[in-house]
């Protein structure tokens, strides 16, 4: 298996390629769904955003933080990996990004360990860098080490 990631032009929540696959993208740790690459996701499909809702109700009592993961069954095979990695939401008033790179580090570790159960690949859009305010070259090594470093295909989608 390559230990490079695969580029492609596409949306992610159309993943390519044959077997089991695992969508993942960036949520905050305050509930908040309804911006960015989630809206792409609510339009395919409900459940992931009604379980990371559920999941942020039910925090006290279910390990919902920064650096956690929620796999959610929405197809046969097909599986959408929220990952907190985002602190809060961008503000008028601050300048400070969202993003938190230790979380989405910490997020990849244990989708690494769902993906290998699942013989699942892995597909998203550049996690952590829209609106939690990332750049990939801080992002991309985090992938290649947790992810692709151990086997597993990574997919990286830029719309067209």
């Amino acid at each position: 298996m390559s230990n490079k990631i695969v580029y492609a032009h596409g949306d992610a929540t159309r993943p390519h390629g044959p077997g089991s696959k695992i969508i993942a993208h960036v949520v905050n740790d305050i509930g908040r769904w309804g911006a960015g690459s989630v809206v792409a996701l609510s339009r395919r499909w409900p459940q992931p955003q009604a379980a990371y809702r559920q999941w942020y109700r039910d925090r006290a009592t279910n390990g919902f933080s920064l650096g956690a993961i929620q796999l959610v069954d929405v197809e046969d095979r097909l599986w959408v990996a929220n990952l907190v990695g985002q602190h809060g939401i961008r503000s008028r008033t601050t300048t400070e990004t969202p993003v938190r790179y230790d979380a989405i580090d910490q997020a990849l570790a244990s989708l690494s360990e769902q993906a290998l159960a699942l013989s699942a690949s892995v597909h998203m859009p550049r996690i952590g860098c829209g609106l939690a305010g990332g750049r990939w070259e801080n992002v991309e090594p985090l992938i290649l080490h947790r992810l692709t470093g151990q086997g597993i295909p990574v997919t990286v989608y830029d719309l067209a």
